[in-house]
């Protein structure tokens, strides 16, 4: 099943089903993907009874340039780092030691707004280190405090494709405050088509999106790392951030920069991981980080060349 949400001068839009295809959608009766999460019992069996509907050739045209974020705000947004590789070469890009712990990384970021696949991205200046972070993401429904790991895969209800926006020229500098990232981290924005996890088929194994994520940027191919390589699957990411708490339904946790050890062949999902690849071997890195007119496009592919999510393609602007 394909979920989005539509623009209808609301903060949380319009919930729509979406067809296989992308090309179709059929309305919810006046829900949200935040209410339809908070009560997710109830209102799944009407989103797949839509969903059918639209299997068996029903909805209307939809319009790509009403989409939203599928979840354009929600409670939490907690961002992992579970692919090792990316870990290692940010420590080594920002100068600082490795972390050596055995669990998982996770920061918590903006949640009161996620960017919709085509909006155009407002920055207050390049010279902050304008970077892109290509990711997966899962949205829970409610999950008690103390879930395991094995209980955690059964909460996850829909699968995203994010870009996390980083600035990395103050990055580094609230990272050796102790504290969160307030300022290197802008709101992320989202592919326009949430899935259930039984749309992946065999991409979603133990608990990973094992995809391709096909980044480009300014039109040029960047990286198409496969999100196979988590360290920590999202089941164990989401049982890392209840062990204390409960995660209000509608949280969103992200997989971190898709990165894959044979970054020399399969490339780089973010602009700062290149940059660290360069400094081990040239001495000093040479790729730029974004500036106002520059585009970024993302899209993670099947083996037979669907997306699943749609794609996400944005323009960075004043």
């Amino acid at each position: 099943m394909r979920l989005a949400t539509l623009e209808n001068g609301r903060p949380d839009g319009e919930l729509v089903v979406v067809s296989a295809d992308g090309a179709r959608y059929l309305a919810t009766a006046g829900l949200s993907l935040l209410s339809a999460m908070e009560d997710w019992q109830a209102a799944e069996p009407d989103l797949l009874r839509l969903a059918a509907l639209l299997e068996a050739g029903g909805g209307g045209r939809l319009d790509p340039a009403r989409l939203r974020a599928p979840m354009p705000r929600s409670w939490q947004w907690l961002d992992g780092s579970a692919f090792g590789t990316h870990g290692e070469l940010m420590q080594i890009a920002f100068g600082l030691p490795p972390i050596d712990t055995d669990r998982p990384l996770m920061y918590q970021g903006i949640s009161d707004r996620f960017y919709g696949p085509s909006e155009p991205v407002p920055f207050a200046d390049p010279a902050h280190g304008i970077d892109f972070e290509g990711e997966f993401g899962v949205i829970v429904d409610h999950v008690p405090m103390g879930t395991s790991a094995d209980e955690a895969l059964g909460h996850i209800r829909l699968v995203v494709q994010i870009n996390d926006w980083s600035l990395r020229a103050i990055a580094p500098i609230e990272m050796k405050t102790g504290f969160g990232w307030i300022q290197a981290k802008p709101p992320c924005s989202m592919a326009p088509f949430a899935v259930t996890p039984d749309a992946l088929g065999t991409a979603w194994r133990e608990g990973r999106v094992c995809m391709d994520l096909l980044v480009d940027l300014d039109g040029k191919r960047f990286g198409a790392a496969n999100g196979a390589a988590m360290d920590f699957g999202f089941h164990e990411l989401v049982a890392h951030a209840a062990l204390t708490r409960d995660l209000a339904a509608g949280t969103v946790i992200g997989s971190g920069t898709v990165s894959n050890a044979n970054y020399a062949e399969v490339g780089s999902s973010c602009i700062s991981e290149v940059r660290a690849i360069e400094i081990i071997r040239d001495g000093k890195p040479s790729t730029p980080f974004m500036t106002y007119g520059d585009t970024v496009r993302m899209e993670a592919r099947l083996p037979d060349g669907t997306a699943p999510f749609g794609a996400i393609e944005q323009e960075v602007c004043r």
